[in-house]
């Protein structure tokens, strides 16, 4: 039985980086409940932090409402615009090794 359950909510984008291993078990995870790797992130961090009496005495305090933005949703405005263009998709681009197999 899965530990968390999924709901449909407004949904931000941000640039995180995690470890291989932690993206290996999100996406074993997410096949597990049926669900999508944003999904778990976001659930299993809404766990933790329901969970965390600590952190609930963290939040209820001064010190937290002067905690820097390190993380900000991307295009609401917030951010400061980038210098660089955005960089396109690459639309049907295969690893060389995908291109060697079907040659043999």
């Amino acid at each position: 039985m899965p530990l968390i359950e999924v709901t449909q909510t407004r949904r931000v984008t941000a640039n995180v980086r995690f470890d291989d291993a932690i993206v290996m078990q999100i996406n074993q995870y997410a096949a597990f409940i049926g669900a999508t790797p944003d999904e778990v992130i976001n659930k299993g961090l809404e766990y933790l932090f329901e969970k965390d009496r600590e952190f609930a005495v963290f939040k209820s305090s001064d010190q937290s409402k002067n905690v820097p933005q390190l993380l900000r949703p991307r295009g609401t405005g917030n951010s400061v615009p980038s210098k660089t263009p955005p960089k396109k998709p690459s639309v049907g681009v295969e690893p060389n090794e995908a291109v060697a197999v079907r040659r043999a």
